[in-house]
């Protein structure tokens, strides 16, 4: 469920750079780009050899927050091969010790969650206030296709903190430690982790999907299978037509999520793709109260992605200037945007 594409890394960095350097010493950023020469060799001058040099100084200095972003970036974009995969397990390994040092309740789980007639293992991280109380709201939480559970735990532990909600991270399907490839069938996924909170005697329960993840998130809104939803940067439609998952190697990332284990054509990429549109539920006005944001300058997911849920009911949509996928230049206005929002709609 994997493949190697030619790409340049130096691609990568021109179009994340912002991303890295949000959590990381621009310097050393620099230094790794630098010394970058080929994507998939696992020698120096490749991609995971240099940001697992990096990885190895920060967790030989005792940061394992550095540590577990660094080799997030050293198994980026996909688990493509052996040393990515191995990135991986490094990253997790240092995710553990840094959770130790978390300001609230963490546990990390492998739930087993219905898929068509059988089960498969999601891997879930929970972040909860200390003592949380039983019917405490739960927000379920994901990154998209190349930014996992295990990238983006400071946005977790935020709402967590200041929302007062217990989050269950996940990566969506064929992503991550996901064992099923991404299909329009997988958000199957998303219902089975919904039983899940309530379950565990959550009150209501929400829904923050960032990039890709917006796309499970728009669904669970929009068909009102949880109580509120976030979409940050997620396509629902125009993204699925045809070149529209094309620009800084996307096609690919897609490819390997969508569990292609040899490169396809575009045309096979769309193809797979042609059952994704959420149409048929725009075409509803059954949604749960929803936010949905991105930035106006997306490279990968097109405007009318957001602008399409203007005028719905209970609804709420942000299309920031200046600002690029996941608007993620402006983060630190749009989380605590985020945050305020959901903590009124999940009381």
């Amino acid at each position: 469920m994997s493949y190697e594409w030619p790409i340049d890394p130096q691609e990568l960095f021109h179009e994340r750079y912002p991303q890295m350097t949000r959590g990381l010493d621009p310097a050393d950023v620099d230094a790794v780009r630098a010394s970058i020469k080929r994507m998939w060799v696992d020698e120096p001058g490749g991609w995971v050899f240099e940001w697992s040099q990096l990885a190895k100084r920060y967790a030989g200095e005792g940061r394992h927050d550095l540590a577990t972003a660094t080799y997030g970036w050293a198994k980026f974009p996909t688990l493509a091969n052996d040393a990515s995969r191995r990135a991986l397990q490094h990253q997790l390994a240092q995710y553990e010790l840094w959770s130790r040092e978390f300001p609230l309740d963490h546990e990390r789980r492998v739930l087993q969650l219905p898929i068509g007639s059988s089960t498969t293992p999601v891997a879930v991280n929970i972040f909860s206030p200390k003592g949380a109380a039983p019917d405490t709201p739960v927000l379920l939480a994901s990154g998209g296709v190349d930014s996992w559970k295990m990238d983006l735990p400071q946005i977790f532990l935020a709402f967590a903190q200041h929302a007062g909600l217990r989050v269950i991270a996940f990566d969506i399907p064929g992503t991550g430690e996901s064992q099923i490839p991404m299909s329009a069938a997988s958000v199957q996924i998303v219902s089975g982790l919904v039983a899940e909170a309530k379950s565990l005697g959550a009150r209501k329960v929400g829904h923050l999907g960032i990039s890709m993840g917006g796309y499970f998130s728009a669904r669970s809104g929009l068909a009102g299978e949880v109580d509120a939803a976030i979409v940050l940067g997620g396509p629902v439609e125009a993204a699925f037509a045809p070149k529209g998952v094309a620009s800084f190697g996307m096609t690919d990332i897609v490819g390997n999520a969508l569990g292609f284990n040899q490169r396809p054509q575009l045309e096979d990429v769309t193809r797979a793709l042609s059952d994704f549109s959420l149409r048929p539920l725009l075409d509803l006005q059954a949604n749960a109260p929803m936010l949905v944001v991105n930035g106006a300058d997306d490279v990968h997911v097109p405007q009318h992605d957001t602008l399409v849920f203007e005028g719905r009911k209970d609804t709420v949509v942000e299309l920031l200037a200046n600002t690029g996928h996941c608007a993620v230049t402006r983060l630190d206005e749009v989380i605590p945007k985020m945050i305020g929002w959901v903590a009124q709609r999940l009381r």
